[in-house]
C-alpha cells in the first residue's frame, strides 16, 4: 500500500483530543508510538518547518496497487489501530531528545515544535474496517497540517498492510470452508514474532475465524 498527496484541503480542522485517548485506548502493539516511522518523515518535517508551511493544509489518500494471494478482492482492516494511533500520538521529552540525538543538524527550535504536536488537527474519512476494496480505490482520506500527516504516513501505511493482508487470507479460508465450518486460529509458532502473532490472531477474527489457541491474545481480547 502506498500513500499519495493531494491537493491542500481549505477546510481547518476543528477535533479535540482531551479524553480521546482514554476513552479508544492504546495501540495493541505498544511498539505503535510516534517514532514509528522513517526518518525520511523528519526530514521531510523539518523541511515544512523551516520552509514556514509546516501548518499548511494537506490531504493524503491511502490506497493499494494490488490485490493479496492473486484474488480479487481485499479485505480493508486496521482501522481501529490507526484511529488508536492517533489519540495517542505525542512525542515524550525521551523521544525528542533521541531526535536530537539523531538530527544534529536541525534547530533547536523545532524539537520544540515536536514537542507539541498531536492530532487533535487532524480529520480522517475512511471506507468502514472490515469492507470488501479495491486496488487504486483509496481506504482512508488523511487531512491536517502538513508536517503532521507526513508523519503519519509510515505508521498508517504499516498498521493497515499487515491488517488487510491477514484479514483478506482470513476471508479467502472462510469462503472456501463455508457458513457451517469451525475455523481455529494455530499461528502463533510460525508467526514473525509475538507482535506479529497479536496482530495475525486478531485479523483472523475479523476475516471469519471463530477461536484460538493462543492464551495471551485471548487474554487480551476478555480483559
Amino acid at each position: 500500500m502506498a500513500a499519495t498527496s493531494g491537493p491542500p484541503a481549505s477546510a481547518n480542522g476543528n477535533g479535540s483530543l482531551a479524553g480521546v485517548a482514554a476513552a479508544v485506548g492504546a495501540p495493541t502493539n505498544p511498539m505503535a508510538t510516534a517514532l514509528l516511522t522513517d526518518q525520511y518523515q523528519f526530514s521531510m518535517a523539518y523541511a515544512y518547518w523551516k520552509a514556514g508551511k509546516h501548518a499548511d493544509r494537506a490531504v493524503f489518500d491511502l490506497y493499494f496497487r494490488k490485490n493479496p494471494f492473486g484474488g480479487e478482492f481485499t479485505v480493508f482492516a486496521g482501522l481501529e489501530e490507526c484511529i488508536k494511533f492517533m489519540a495517542n500520538f505525542k512525542f515524550t521529552e525521551h523521544d525528542i531528545s533521541f531526535l536530537q540525538s539523531v538530527m544534529p543538524t536541525c534547530e533547536g527550535a523545532f524539537f520544540d515544535y515536536l514537542g507539541e504536536v498531536d492530532c487533535s488537527d487532524v480529520e480522517v474519512y475512511s471506507i468502514p474496517e472490515g469492507s470488501v476494496v479495491f486496488p487504486k480505490v483509496p481506504l482512508m482520506r488523511v487531512e491536517g497540517p502538513v508536517a503532521v500527516v507526513q508523519l503519519l504516513e509510515t505508521p498508517f501505511v504499516n498498521l493497515i498492510n499487515y491488517a488487510s493482508l491477514v484479514t483478506t487470507n482470513a476471508a479467502r479460508h472462510r469462503h472456501v470452508a463455508g457458513k457451517s465450518k469451525v475455523l481455529l486460529e494455530f499461528g502463533l509458532r510460525r508467526a514473525q514474532g509475538p507482535d506479529g502473532a497479536i496482530s495475525a490472531s486478531k485479523y483472523c477474527f475479523m476475516g471469519g475465524f471463530d477461536a484460538t489457541r493462543w492464551i495471551i491474545f485471548a487474554f487480551i481480547v476478555y480483559n
